[in-house]
């Protein structure tokens, strides 16, 4: 039985992990999403068609290995699905030419994003004022939180209409209590997925036998992570997280694929480092370093199209990020983009109080926290001038 292949983003996301799923697509046989929804934001330029005419193509939710002809695209149970997005984004990529005919399918236990998630992702965002998270309002934590509360409603919901009226009907009703009488038209949208439904029901399947069928028939599955650790709500920095497990624990546990069927993991990283949103970031660069990252490296992002922010490339971030995932390989991107900097400086230590820490702190260590968010965290920096030894 050959195990699964799986790309994980080792930073803060936004590494380039699209780019090696397109590139190593060629030779599976499936890619699938693990989780995350379509706050994950992937953008690819490939030739197309005989006269090599190159495409940019914006996955968000769907599979990055879709572009391969040959690879079918599998969406697991443990991604949050926001029904709309997921058939606008499927007809997008037809349109420009990507046939996804009867290779990509959704497992039936995805947990279901609605519109008025999205809304109350926006009012929880307004709640936090100054303490805001800088979330994509995609409607992506709340849902998570109404998996995690049992009150969510999954893919196979939505084939029993009567059921999935009731049920819906109740989940607005306890938004309106906690976030007072917002507009949205219930009854309406109770129509609209009656219809999504007819439209959905060829894609949905049993993802757990169909992912166990594919690895035992020999099979080569491709993992593709959404994120990245930084941003795992366990081990990133929380709360300035996403709202899914990005490490590759949420492999396991968004595919339904045990560690001993975990081949390769290969880590995503980028020459120096962005997130977006807030939260801690101690290598950040409010100067023209980080203004050269944001125009040269074109740092926007694919979802939102904000302004990334830039700094230089972390090690603590990345020993933290290893002993994690256990990366077997690294897949450095944008070096190019440092080749017009006359020094290249890299994070290795963080000094608290003059004293080293010993890794990457957790949100108990308030103090690490209150320096960072004073830009008053100074990490040891190493530096590399520039020559072709180094390059």
């Amino acid at each position: 039985m050959t195990g699964a292949t799986v790309v994980l983003g080792s930073q803060w996301g936004d590494e380039g992990k699209g780019k090696l799923v397109d590139i190593l697509s060629a030779d599976f046989d499936v890619c699938a999403r693990c989780a995350g929804g379509n706050n994950a934001g992937h953008t690819i330029v490939v030739p197309v068609g005989p006269d090599n005419v190159k495409k940019t193509f914006a996955f968000h939710l769907l599979p990055s290995g879709l572009i391969n002809p040959n690879c079918t695209g599998i969406i697991g149970s443990g991604v949050v699905i926001h029904v709309p997005s997921f058939l606008a984004e499927l007809d997008a990529l037809q349109s420009q030419g990507l046939d996804c005919s009867n290779r990509l399918f959704i497992s039936d236990r995805a947990i279901l994003v609605f519109d008025f998630h999205q809304i109350v992702d926006g009012l929880k965002e307004v709640e936090l004022g100054g303490s805001s998270i800088g979330t994509t309002k995609k409607g992506i934590g709340p849902a998570y939180s109404g998996k995690a509360s049992r009150s969510g409603l999954r893919v196979h919901h939505l084939f029993d209409h009567e059921t999935f009226a009731v049920k819906f009907r109740k989940l607005v009703e306890g938004r309106f209590k906690r976030y007072g009488h917002f507009e949205y038209d219930t009854e309406g949208e109770i129509l609209r997925y009656k219809a999504l439904a007819d439209r959905l029901r060829p894609f949905v399947v049993d993802s757990l036998v169909y992912i166990h069928n594919t690895l035992t028939s020999g099979k080569k599955l491709l993992v593709e992570g959404a994120n990245a650790l930084m941003l795992d709500l366990d081990f990133g920095t929380y709360p300035f997280v996403t709202s899914s497990s990005t490490s590759i624990g949420g492999v396991c546990t968004g595919l339904g694929i045990p560690p001993k069927l975990v081949g390769k993991t290969i880590g995503v990283m980028k020459a120096y480092t962005t997130r977006v949103g807030g939260g801690p970031f101690p290598t950040e660069q409010l100067n023209t370093v980080g203004e050269h990252f944001q125009e040269v490296g074109r740092e926007y992002g694919t979802t939102t199209g904000r302004r990334r922010r830039c700094g230089w490339l972390d090690l603590v971030v990345m020993k933290h990020s290893h002993m994690i995932n256990g990366y077997d390989s690294l897949n450095l991107t944008k070096l190019d983009v440092l080749d017009d900097l006359s020094e290249i400086k890299v994070g290795v230590k963080y000094l608290v109080d003059g004293k080293p820490l010993l890794g990457f702190p957790g949100g108990s260590s308030s103090r690490f926290y209150a320096i960072v968010a004073d830009h008053g965290l100074q990490p040891t920096l190493g530096f590399l001038p520039r020559s072709k030894s180094n390059m």
